[in-house]
């Protein structure tokens, strides 16, 4: 029997695409609390099939699937402009393809203007109305208004008119860098990218018993099974190690592991390898609402893993920016060096080298001069600093990593940071192997 929740989900799922949604409304349709209700929406918009908008309401949009998660919704367009929306509501769901910014003559713009683009453009009605007829929603900057027969048009086409207080040169740059940050979002791997949605799962029920996990296994030819009750929620993990010299009618739910780690499908497949390495698992459940979704080993971890790195990047993360600032050299097969300047953007309020950019250095010297000797992937476990100086801006820094220690399942490595001849940081680095 689903929850209160899960069917407050389910309802908002199936609504329309641009219905709008209200916490009392669905308290109301479903015979729930407000809080309840509330919670459910927040969930919703979480998992992308809602919209919550300033002065609009919250809206139901279309999901986004990962390859698009760099288009924007105009819904979302007026949360990052900060704007109001004049007209054409119901066309809030629907997904911007391109945005032209209208500073020249109408008969040009129309070159640019196509469906589905959002036109920036100021206190120009004409524009305005041109636009919406070509099938492009408008952005008004500088806080103006429009006529009420450009407003009933946009209704009567189902495209937004938005209106921001912003220039237009903000606007675009806000746009832009949401949509900059969307494409580092899609470079990032999940648990859903790489679990497979046909794939069948195997598990057990907390009714069954020892005999039944030994079917299983030989059929499967699997070890590792999660255990679900009735309504496929995850209560436990069962082992050889559990079943190991129990009789066979023995209750799987007595020999299980009780309360296992699971993970979620928006969990990153990072996150998922620190969590098996630290751990020691071999087997994540996979759970959407608490149910059972399907199973991760870490093979399907290192794979992916692989996966990434071998992957072009699209958008900068800060450690892309911080890093393209230095070079890296081979000094032997347990040692390299990285050298480059710290510039500005690295320093702290007081002028000096921020202590997030140190970290970072000295972590990605670490793991590239462990990385000389493992061929897996490593899982940074702990660094410690036990030597600093203060560093200025505009300097040239040398980070000298050497391995010191190497094992099946460990390595360490010393790190020296130097300012020309002086020496200005010291460390030691600790990272776990995630074998294959």
């Amino acid at each position: 029997m689903p929850t209160k929740h899960e069917q407050i989900l389910k309802y908002i799922e199936d609504l329309p695409v641009g219905n709008k949604i209200s916490v009392r409304r669905i308290a109301k349709d479903l015979d729930v609390s407000e809080g309840t209700a509330y919670r459910a929406i927040k969930e919703a918009e979480a998992q992308g099939y809602v919209s919550t908008i300033e002065r609009v309401g919250t809206v139901r949009i279309e999901k986004k699937q990962k390859k698009n998660i760099e288009k924007l919704t105009f819904a979302e367009v007026v949360n990052i402009v900060d704007g109001s929306v004049l007209g054409g509501r119901s066309g809030l769901h629907k997904t911007l393809h391109k945005f032209v910014i209208g500073a020249m003559e109408i008969d040009a713009m129309l070159k640019y203007v196509d469906p589905g683009s959002l036109l920036i453009v100021g206190n120009r009605n004409e524009a305005h109305k041109v636009a919406i007829k070509q099938g492009a929603a408008v952005l008004i900057t500088g806080g103006f208004e429009t006529t009420e027969e450009i407003k009933r048009l946009a209704d009567e086409f189902e495209l937004p008119i938005i209106t921001s207080t912003y220039d237009s040169f903000t606007v675009a740059s806000l746009i832009n860098r949401a949509i900059y940050d969307r494409l580092i979002k899609k470079e990032i791997v999940l648990i859903e990218d790489i679990l497979s949605k046909s794939a069948e799962i195997s598990y057990l029920s907390i009714y069954d018993t020892v005999k039944d996990y030994s079917t299983l296994a030989e059929a499967s030819e699997h070890s590792r099974f999660p255990v679900v009750d009735e309504v496929m929620r995850v209560q436990g993990i069962v082992t050889p190690k559990d079943t190991l010299g129990q009789e066979e009618d023995m209750s799987i739910e007595k020999v299980m592991t009780k309360n296992p780690i699971t993970v979620a499908m928006k969990t990153s497949v990072a996150s998922a390898a620190h969590v098996m390495v630290w751990e020691g698992i071999e087997l994540l459940p996979v759970v959407e609402n608490r149910k059972l979704v399907g199973v991760i080993s870490r093979q399907d971890v290192i794979k992916a893993l692989q996966y990434i790195q071998k992957q072009p990047q699209i958008g900068q993360t800060i450690e892309d920016i911080v890093l393209s600032n230095f070079t890296e050299e081979k000094v032997d097969d347990r040692s390299i060096r990285l050298h480059g300047e710290i510039t500005p953007q690295m320093s702290n309020q007081l002028g000096g080298v921020s202590s997030g950019v140190l970290m970072m250095l000295i972590t990605e010297a670490g793991y590239s001069a462990l990385r000389k000797t493992k061929n897996s992937d490593l899982v940074v476990e702990n660094i410690v600093i036990y030597f600093l100086k203060p560093v200025q801006i505009d300097v040239n820094l040398t980070v000298k990593s050497r391995v010191i220690d190497s094992s099946r399942k460990f390595g360490k490595a010393d790190i020296e940071v130097y300012h020309g001849e002086q020496l200005v940081c010291k460390s030691l680095l600790t990272a776990q192997v995630l074998e294959k």
